[in-house]
């Protein structure tokens, strides 16, 4: 297990609901998930536990979004019906403990997203017991939560609940490769927009349990010039030229530029353009070092393309100060996660 020093410091990001009115947009769940905005809080009124709400957003996930995803999760799995294995087959009455419990080593994420997926099914009270945090290390046969309440409910959130935990912890356990293939030197390792359609805050909640960045969470909240704006606009420097006078335009001047570029020459192109982020796409780690020597600290670079487990620290070592893995929320392998029902202690 992880020790709390080595698990993933809460991030600063916007909970922003998707379709929030704009008057609700910097809301966030308060004093029993209530929130302050009156249009808020008629639109999205958040039904999670608030303490579990609270735990939701301090790890930087929107409490109301992750409701939504339970609901999702679990009307999907019902389809309008009811768990009719379980109905035929467990009284009514009976109560249980279900654990989830780590099938293989890796890295947990996604634990607190798995309890509001059970508290959507779960007609009575339930109590949990966390044996670990998200972010820790755990062991085959390792217990990672304990739920106990009625055993139809237990059986009937199963799998939704699993379905989000195994994927989260996944990204996390993969996450976590890269990140100790990259320690010792100055690079880090981060994510993209190649994310599941709905789960993108989710899945990038997971990259920084196993110890990633975060790149843009949206279109709108950083600009990334790539070739097929380059081809647009004529060129990469006048591509770069035209997004900066669009955010003067837009009163927001200040809002990251990221250009990528593919040839030493546009690496000198836009780094006298003034651009202060710059991807290297598809550079081999001799350009990578050539494009390292060449910028000299006057910019932020990020290397993508070509990019392995195997060739990680070689890229790293070059001195580049990001390594961009799509790979990490798009193909990474579950993390094996079962559940263990047990009698309920009396």
């Amino acid at each position: 297990m992880s020790t709390p020093e080595e698990r993933p410091e809460p991030v600063d990001v916007p909970l922003i609901q998707i379709g929030a009115p704009a008057s609700a947009q910097s809301a966030g769940c308060g004093d029993g998930c209530g929130c302050a905005d009156e249009a808020y809080e008629e639109a999205y009124e958040c039904g999670l536990d608030p303490a579990l709400a609270d735990l939701l957003a301090e790890a930087g996930l929107d409490p109301v979004q992750v409701e939504d995803i339970a609901h999702l999760a679990i009307e999907e799995d019902l389809d309008g019906g009811v768990d009719i294995t379980t109905v035929a087959t467990v009284p009514e009455d009976a109560v249980a403990t279900g654990d989830f419990v780590a099938r293989e080593p890796g890295v947990v994420a996604g634990l607190r997203i798995a309890e509001a997926v059970l508290s959507i099914v779960c007609t009575d009270e339930f109590t949990v017991e966390r044996h670990v945090e998200d972010g820790d290390r755990v062991e085959a046969g390792e217990k990672l939560l304990s739920v106990t309440t009625r055993t139809r409910d237990i059986l009937t959130g199963e799998r939704s609940a699993l379905n989000i935990l195994c994927r989260l912890s996944g990204i996390a356990t993969a996450t976590r490769a890269w990140a100790d293939a990259l320690e010792g030197t100055n690079a880090r390792v981060r994510d993209t927009r190649k994310t599941t359609p709905g789960l993108r805050a989710l899945e990038k909640y997971a990259v920084r349990c196993g110890g990633g960045v975060n790149h843009r969470m949206s279109l709108s909240d950083a600009a990334l010039v790539k070739d097929n704006h380059v081809v647009a606009a004529g060129g990469v420097a006048q591509a770069f030229k035209a997004v900066r006078e669009k955010l003067a335009e837009l009163g927001t001047p200040d809002l990251a530029i990221e250009v990528e570029v593919d040839t030493l020459h546009q690496v000198r192109e836009v780094l006298d353009a003034g651009a202060d982020l710059i991807l290297l796409d598809n550079f081999t780690p001799t350009e990578t070092e050539e494009a390292v020597a060449l910028v000299k600290n006057r910019a932020v670079l990020e290397s993508s393309g070509r990019l392995t487990l195997a060739n990680a620290r070689a890229y790293a070592e070059t001195g580049v100060d990001y390594l961009a893995v799509g790979a990490l929320t798009h193909s990474s392998a579950i993390l094996d996660i079962g559940l263990d029902l047990r009698e309920a202690e009396v």
